[in-house]
C-alpha cells in the first residue's frame, strides 16, 4: 500500500480538516451537510464513469479491479479522480465469491477493515430492519390498532450472513395466547429495502421520510401499513444517522475512494450510495462508479432508475470483457475455463456482442476494457480485437491486478478520449408507461427476449398493489445475473426466448417495483467449501485468508 492516509486523500479532493470525521483506522466519514454543501453549491461537476460488464462466469471477471484501477490511472495522467464502490456484504466474504474491495495491486485500503464490516454501515441496516420487524409484531401483541393482517405482513428478518435454512422460518411458536404463529422469512441485508433507501437518501429528511413510507403489511381490508404508522421511522433514522454518511478511504496507490452503500444489483439498483456520486462529482473531474453485475442489470438500473431519481447519468461506461468469459459463453466447460480455446471465445462473441448494444441503447458512449488474466492466449486476444475493431468500439487492454494503476493508464486515456463526446444517457423507457411495457422494453431491447409473461401470481400482486403504489416509478427487474435471459443455464445471447415474472413487489420507500424473473434468493446458502474455513485471525491478531 501507498504511504498514504485518508486525510490525504480527503485533501485530493479538496475536503478539508473540518469536512470529515474520524471513524476506524484508516477511514474517514464525510458529514451529511459537506456532502449538501458542495453538491448543492458547487456549479461544477465531473464526469461519471459507470463500470458495467458482460455476462460474468460464476467467478466474476474483475470488475471491481478495473474500476480501482481505472481512478488509479486517471490519477497516474494527472486527473483528479475518485474510486466509488458498493460496502462489501458479510454473504459473499465468507460464502463464494469471496471480498468485494479488489484484488492484487488494485485494492481499497483498509482491506480487512473494508471486507469485514467497514465502519458497521451494513450493521445499522440490520438494526433497523430488526427493529421494525419487532415493532410490527409488538404492535399486534398489543392490541393492533392498525388491524394489520398477521397472514399479509410484508416485513422479512434481516441478517448479513448466508443462512438458507432461515429462508423460511415459523415466528411465534411459543405460547398460542400470545400471539398466532406464522410463517416468515429473512432476507441477506443487502437485499433489505432499509438498503436501497439508504442508497438513495438525499440527506436525514427525505432518509426519515423513505422509511416512513416502507410497507410493512396490509390490513384486513387490504391497505397498506407503513412503517410510520407503527411508529418506527423515527427510530430506524436514528440508527441509521451515521450509516448516511460516506466512507473515504484510500486506494492501494494512496488516492480517494468511496466505499458506501451495499444494495444487490437484481433485487434492488446496486450501486453505491447516492451521496457518495454526488460528492465524487462535486469534488473530483473522474468519478468512476461500478455497477453490480452486467449492462442488463446494474447498468440498466443506473440508467432506468438511479439517473432519474439522483438527477445525474453517466458521461461514459467501461465494458468489462475477459478472455474466460467469452471462453464460458462459447461452451466451455467450468473447468476449462483457464485453458486457451480459440474456437470458444468466438462462439462466445455474440454475448459481448449483445452488451455492447445495450449501452448503445441506453445512450452511453462505451470503451471496452479487456481484463487480462495469465492464461489468456495472444491468438484469443487477437479474435477479441479484431471483432470489437470491425464494429469501432473503443477498447484497451488493462493489466490492473497486475500493475495497478500502470497497467489502466492506456485505458484510462481511451475513457478520458470517450468522455470528451456528448452523453445521451436516457432512460428505455417512459415514466408514463404501464409496469408490464417497461418491462417489456428491457426484456426485448438487453435481454433480447421476445416478449414478457406475467404469472397468475403476479397479475394479482399487480392488482392489489396498484391502486397504492406509484405507476410513474421506475421497475427494478430481479433476475439471474449468470445469463441475459431468466434462466442461468442459457449461455451466450439466447434467442427464441420469452422472461417470465412470477411476482412483483412494490418498494414504496425505495421508490421503485420490483419484478421478480425466476428464482431469485434474497438469502443466499453457503457453498459446500464456503471461504469461512479458510479465514483465520493469526496470534498477532492478523486476518488471513481473506480474498
Amino acid at each position: 500500500m501507498a504511504d498514504s492516509s485518508p486525510q490525504d486523500a480527503a485533501a485530493e479532493l479538496g475536503l478539508g480538516p473540518a469536512e470529515v470525521t474520524t471513524n476506524v483506522a484508516g477511514v474517514l466519514k464525510v458529514p451529511v451537510s459537506v456532502v449538501r454543501a458542495r453538491t448543492d453549491t458547487s456549479p461544477a461537476r465531473g464526469k461519471l464513469v459507470l463500470v458495467t460488464a458482460m455476462t460474468p462466469t460464476p467467478f466474476g471477471e474483475g470488475k471491481t479491479v478495473v474500476a480501482i484501477s481505472l481512478a488509479m490511472g486517471l490519477r497516474r495522467l494527472g486527473r483528479r479522480s475518485v474510486a466509488i464502490l458498493r460496502q462489501p456484504s458479510l454473504g459473499p466474504v465468507f460464502g463464494v465469491k469471496g471480498g468485494a474491495a479488489g484484488g492484487g495491486r488494485a485494492t481499497v485500503e483498509p482491506y480487512a477493515t473494508i471486507n469485514l464490516g467497514l465502519t458497521g454501515d451494513l450493521d445499522a441496516v440490520g438494526n433497523a430492519h430488526g427493529l421494525l420487524s419487532a415493532l410490527v409484531d409488538n404492535h399486534i401483541f398489543h392490541g393492533n390498532a392498525r388491524g394489520v393482517d398477521p397472514e399479509r405482513i410484508l416485513w422479512p428478518r434481516a441478517l448479513d450472513v448466508e443462512d438458507r435454512s432461515l429462508r423460511s422460518i415459523l415466528v411465534n411458536a411459543g405460547k398460542a395466547s400470545e400471539a398466532p404463529a406464522r410463517r416468515s422469512r429473512f432476507v441477506i441485508t443487502a437485499a433489505s429495502e432499509v438498503t436501497a433507501v439508504l442508497g438513495l437518501a438525499r440527506d436525514y429528511v427525505d432518509l426519515k421520510a423513505r422509511l416512513g413510507r416502507i410497507w410493512v403489511a396490509l390490513d384486513t381490508h387490504g391497505e397498506p401499513v407503513t412503517a410510520r404508522q407503527v411508529g418506527a421511522d423515527g427510530s430506524m433514522a436514528v440508527l441509521l444517522r451515521h450509516a448516511l454518511e460516506p466512507n473515504l478511504v484510500t486506494t492501494s496507490e494512496g488516492g480517494p475512494a468511496l466505499v458506501h452503500g451495499g444494495p444487490f444489483a437484481n433485487i434492488a439498483h446496486g450501486t453505491a450510495s447516492r451521496l457518495a456520486i454526488e460528492l465524487g462529482r462535486a469534488t473530483a473531474e473522474f468519478s468512476v462508479v461500478e455497477a453490480g453485475f452486467s449492462s442488463e442489470l446494474g447498468a440498466e438500473k443506473f440508467v432506468d432508475l438511479v439517473g432519474p431519481v439522483c438527477g445525474f447519468q453517466p458521461d461514459v461506461a467501461v465494458l468489462v470483457a475477459s478472455i474466460r468469459a467469452l471462453r464460458h459463453h462459447g461452451g466451455a466447460s467450468r473447468e476449462a475455463l483457464s485453458r486457451p480455446d480459440p474456437e470458444a471465445v468466438r462462439n462466445g462473441l455474440p454475448n459481448l456482442e449483445q452488451h455492447l448494444a445495450n449501452l448503445s441503447a441506453l445512450g452511453v458512449n462505451a470503451v471496452v476494457a479487456i481484463n487480462r488474466f495469465p492464461d489468456d492466449a495472444d491468438e484469443e486476444v487477437g479474435i477479441l480485437t479484431r471483432f470489437l475493431d470491425a464494429r469501432g468500439a473503443s477498447w484497451s487492454e488493462t493489466y490492473g491486478f497486475r500493475d495497478g494503476g500502470s497497467g489502466a493508464e492506456s485505458l484510462a486515456r481511451a475513457v478520458v478520449t470517450a468522455s470528451s463526446s456528448p452523453s445521451n444517457a436516457r432512460p428505455i423507457y417512459s415514466p408514463t408507461d404501464p409496469t408490464e411495457r417497461k418491462a417489456e422494453r428491457i426484456a426485448t431491447t438487453l435481454y433480447g427476449a421476445e416478449g414478457v409473461d406475467f404469472t397468475p401470481q403476479a397479475l394479482g400482486d399487480l392488482a392489489t398493489l396498484s391502486p397504492h403504489g406509484d405507476p410513474s416509478a421506475p421497475v427494478c427487474m430481479a433476475k439471474t445475473p449468470l445469463s441475459l435471459s431468466d434462466d442461468p443455464t442459457r449461455f451466450g445471447r439466447p434467442r427464441g426466448f420469452r422472461v417470465r415474472v412470477d411476482r412483483v413487489e412494490w418498494s414504496a420507500g425505495a421508490g421503485f417495483w420490483v419484478l421478480r424473473l425466476g428464482t431469485i434468493n434474497t438469502m443466499p446458502g453457503l457453498p459446500a467449501k464456503p471461504l469461512a474455513e479458510s479465514i483465520d485471525l493469526t496470534e498477532d491478531g492478523r486476518v488471513v485468508g481473506l480474498r
